[in-house]
């Protein structure tokens, strides 16, 4: 699952954005094309921009770059600008990692210095949503989990966030009460997300499956 550069933790750009691969999207990237494409990449803004350029040529027309500013199509008509900040201290970047057809909406990677999230784009309303982790779409389209853990730096939290016309929204959220340094969600069916995760004690990945009905949610902060 690809996943955002904390501080201090991640000082690979390729090696972050293999983390990041995820299944949920219309056309993602896989795992050996982001390393191959981020292999020389400066930082995760660079990063970011280099996968911009080949994704850009596999969803032709759904965006373009003009110098800071990307352009993204919305539906039925109009156009959302979204305009990097070239700032040295504090730089922001935006930059088309994938569409998310199903919803029609698309994803874009932001970074602000050396933190990075997603920024979901519905094209029907222009409405933009930032989620910490990339998000995975379950089978009957009404929601989105995402899986923010590392050892600083992250929410540490389990989201489930409702899909409405009106936007995207925190529906459920959840804590593990062990520390985790990674995690990648996936649904097994539209009421079941599972996870699959590494603890900072280290050992093969472990999977956690909990339905949307159980105990245990929190309420979304």
């Amino acid at each position: 699952m690809m996943r955002p550069l904390r501080p201090v933790q991640r000082t690979a750009a390729a090696v972050a954005f293999a983390a990041f691969a995820s299944v949920a999207l219309a056309v993602p990237p896989t795992r050996d094309e982001l390393a191959q494409w981020c292999a020389e990449a400066e930082d995760m803004g660079h990063c970011g921009r280099l996968v911009e350029e080949r994704q850009m040529k596999r969803l032709p027309g759904l965006a373009k770059r003009e110098g800071v500013n990307l352009r993204v199509a919305l539906y039925p008509t109009g156009t959302a600008t979204f305009t990097d900040v070239e700032n040295p201290i504090h730089p922001v970047s935006f930059s088309l990692f994938d569409s998310i057809d199903p919803i029609n909406a698309v994803l874009l990677f932001k970074t602000q210095g050396e933190r990075a999230t997603f920024v979901l784009l519905q094209r029907v309303g222009n409405r933009t949503t930032e989620l910490p982790s990339e998000p995975a779409l379950s089978p009957d389209r009404q929601r989105l989990a995402t899986a923010d853990f590392c050892a600083a730096g992250c929410t540490n939290e389990l989201v489930v966030w409702r899909v409405t016309r009106e936007g995207v929204v925190k529906e459920l959220a959840w804590r593990s009460t062990d520390d985790w340094v990674d995690a990648t969600p996936r649904w097994k069916d539209a009421d079941t997300v599972v996870v699959e995760y590494r603890t900072a004690s280290g050992g093969a990945p472990q999977t956690l499956e909990r339905k949307l009905s159980q105990g245990g949610w929190l309420a979304p902060r």
